[in-house]
């Protein structure tokens, strides 16, 4: 009884917090709200200055807040509004992968291939799989965005569950799981050159690679999929409750003619993955490229190529498919099945141009760099130290990640300040960056400042028309919370055992 009123009351929470947030004007309109918050802002605190040692170049640098109400800062706003809306990073990415994904939609290869994996499954493996798939997918970086968490939404609807509890489960996989995998990719590679240089930069004798954190991020990798999942079963699907939306699948046996297409889409797909294979595991293979050290990688491929690579992925065995059951007969039939798919995608291009603008004036007038080095300054002047002191920079990592969303810029201002400081209390700096990572990934779910929440808002819309800003912040507040929690144990788990974070590297120096 007591544990049932527990749950009414935890749900009404939930159910609270939605509502104000679904009662505050147009995901669009708050992005204007937010931007003319920032023009005032930084009016106010022109002028203000903070100096700090740059985690990318290791050298000195002064920043101070820059007006947006001058002639310079109305006309930058001006001149530059079409570049804002370009560059901003979301944009080229999604588009061109939705690109690949709207024709699969169109021409049926998803909803028979997701009808095929559902018959005689039980639904509740499905919550597992979904995470673990967003946990998987951020060794390709933002890719998990695109890809799993409107198909976790798909699979929770074909399989007569609430396709917001399935959205949900794929987002806190892809975002509040985002360090979280059992390979590693480009953010590894990315942090751990940041972490290496701030170490030289004040004289430490360590060598930091991009499989520093391996062993950590493996294990964060199954803890997120067993906490995410215990979450969506025990909370979020009983709050979110049965759906009543407008969105119907269609309840149908897959039919001789789209089995013979499923299999040449499948046939079509293994080509596709051979093909990838000899272009990325040779040593000098196609897709490897000079990085900055003058080695052949992998890394321009795993943070630009391999949208193309998704691209052609969906768009290959979908017109294989298509062909097969008689969908595409023509070209003509292939340009319905882009321009069909893609008009979804006009709510998220709306919203994306409002989101840049906010995005750019934050960056423009270094608001962003100001809180982050005045808020790391003040935490080490506090004067923590062992677990109490990590635990501060989590959750100092995670407050930051409201409000500047790159991980790596964010880390390119913290290294310098927290290695250091680590270091002189006998933790190593890859103990700093798997805390940091705790941090910046735990949050992501919950802010809008993140690039992809306008996206997830879209797609939430596409099942509940009046999904919002606060329907989203409040069905992934328990993972956001119990996630940071959960990852500050496992990372306590490490400190007190000293198990080694990664090969050759351990929790003391």
């Amino acid at each position: 009884m007591k544990k049932e009123k527990k749950d009414a009351q935890g749900s009404k929470f939930l159910r609270r917090i939605e509502k104000i947030g679904n009662a505050m004007p147009h995901p669009f309109m708050i992005f204007i709200i937010m931007s003319i918050a920032i023009m005032v802002i930084s009016y106010f605190l022109q002028g203000t200055s903070v100096d700090f040692v740059n985690g990318r170049t290791g050298e000195k640098e002064v920043v101070e807040v820059v007006t947006l109400l001058n002639k310079d800062g109305i006309n930058w706003m001006l001149n530059n509004m079409v570049d804002n809306f370009v560059s901003f990073a979301p944009l080229g990415v999604v588009l061109v992968a939705m690109l690949g994904v709207s024709i699969s939609e169109w021409s049926g290869l998803i909803e028979t291939a997701l009808k095929k994996l559902l018959l005689g499954a039980n639904p509740k493996i499905l919550t597992p799989i979904i995470i673990f798939s967003g946990v998987m997918a951020n060794v390709a970086g933002d890719v998990g965005y695109i890809v799993v968490i409107p198909l976790g939404a798909l699979l929770f609807a074909e399989a007569g569950r609430n396709p917001i509890a399935g959205l949900a489960a794929a987002f806190a996989g892809v975002s509040a799981g985002f360090s979280a995998n059992l390979l590693f990719g480009a953010t590894d590679a990315q942090l751990s050159a940041i972490t290496q240089t701030a170490a030289d930069a004040v004289g430490l004798d360590v060598s930091i690679t991009a499989t520093s954190n391996w062993y950590f991020m493996a294990a964060s990798a199954f803890m997120i999929v067993i906490i995410g999942t215990l979450i969506t079963e025990k909370i979020t699907v009983p709050t979110l409750g049965k759906y009543t939306g407008d969105f119907v699948v269609e309840k149908s046996e897959v039919t001789p003619l789209q089995s013979k297409g499923l299999r040449n889409a499948g046939i079509a797909l293994l080509l596709i993955i051979i093909v990838i294979a000899i272009c990325v595991i040779p040593e000098n293979a196609l897709f490897k490229t000079l990085d900055d050290n003058g080695d052949l990688s992998l890394k321009a491929f795993l943070s630009q190529g391999i949208i193309g690579i998704i691209f052609f992925v969906f768009l290959i065995p979908s017109i294989v498919y298509g062909i097969t059951t008689k969908k595409i007969k023509t070209t003509k039939d292939m340009a319905e099945g882009f321009t069909e798919g893609m008009k979804s995608m006009g709510g998220f291009i709306f919203l994306a141009f409002f989101a840049a603008q906010f995005v750019k004036y934050f960056e423009y007038t270094h608001i962003a760099t100001i809180i982050s080095v005045k808020g790391a300054h003040f935490l080490e002047s506090v004067g923590f130290t062992g677990i109490p002191l990590i635990i501060a920079f989590i959750i100092l990592s995670s407050f930051l990640n409201l409000f500047l969303g790159s991980a790596s810029a964010k880390w390119a201002i913290m290294a310098p300040i927290f290695i250091p400081m680590l270091f002189g209390v006998g933790l190593s700096p890859s103990l700093a960056q798997a805390a940091y990572r705790i941090g910046d990934s735990s949050t992501n779910i919950i802010t809008p400042l993140m690039n992809y929440f306008a996206m997830i808002v879209v797609f939430a819309q596409k099942y509940d028309k009046k999904s919002g800003v606060g329907t989203i912040i409040s069905t992934m507040l328990p993972y956001s919370f119990i996630l940071l929690i959960s990852w500050i144990i496992l990372l306590i788990i490490f400190y007190v055992f000293n198990i080694p974070l990664g090969p050759g590297t351990f929790i003391q120096v």
